[in-house]
Order: C-alpha cells, then sequence, then structure tokens
C-alpha cells in the first residue's frame, strides 16, 4: 500500500500543479496558479518522503492537503453544478483521504 500511495501522491501532486496552470491559462487566476502549486508541490513532497522512508511524515502532510483540497472542491460540487474539473479534484481528493487513512491503518 505504502508503493501504490506513494505513487498517487506524485501523480495527485503533478494533477494539481497542472490545474492550477490552466486555471492560470484560462482565467488568468493568479490564485489558482498558487494554490496548485504549492498543493501540488507538497503532495509530491510527501511522495518523496514516503518513498525515502520517512512514510509518517509524508502521510501527514498528505493528509493535510487532501484534507484542505477536499474542503475547497467537495462542498463545490454538492452544492451546485459542478464543472468537470472540479469534480475531478473533488474525487482525487477524496480518493487521496481514503487511501492515507488506510495506510496509517496498515503502517
Amino acid at each position: 500500500m505504502i508503493d501504490f500511495i506513494k505513487i498517487y501522491y506524485l501523480v495527485f501532486g503533478a494533477l494539481t500543479i497542472l490545474g492550477g496552470v490552466i486555471g492560470f491559462a484560462k482565467a488568468k487566476s493568479r490564485a489558482s496558479l498558487i494554490a496548485g502549486s504549492i498543493t501540488g508541490l507538497a503532495l509530491i513532497a510527501s511522495g518523496i518522503l514516503v518513498g525515502q522512508g520517512s512514510i509518517v511524515a509524508g502521510l501527514i502532510i498528505g493528509l493535510l492537503v487532501s484534507v484542505a483540497l477536499a474542503g475547497q472542491f467537495i462542498p463545490k460540487v454538492m452544492i451546485n453544478r459542478a464543472p468537470p474539473h472540479v469534480i475531478l479534484m473533488a474525487l482525487l481528493s477524496a480518493a487521496s483521504l481514503v487511501l492515507t487513512l488506510i495506510s496509517f491503518a496498515s503502517k
């Protein structure tokens, strides 16, 4: 499970950065670029920490970032008709939460 969460964090982090860049390119949203870059880099750092053996530290950072992203995107999906990229981020965040908690339990 630890190898899977490492890869998940790395991919999720890259997608989060990409989403921030796309948000900036389409809507000139500096907030998207900054938030996407910071959270994406934190997820990538989590994956690297898990991969290097600092599993608990990596999982804690991954959990905190996942909670923040889930808190941002899941309510938007539940309140109104959300665009596909918001739905995707909500699903990825929820999956990250579940996978992180399972990884903590199996550690």
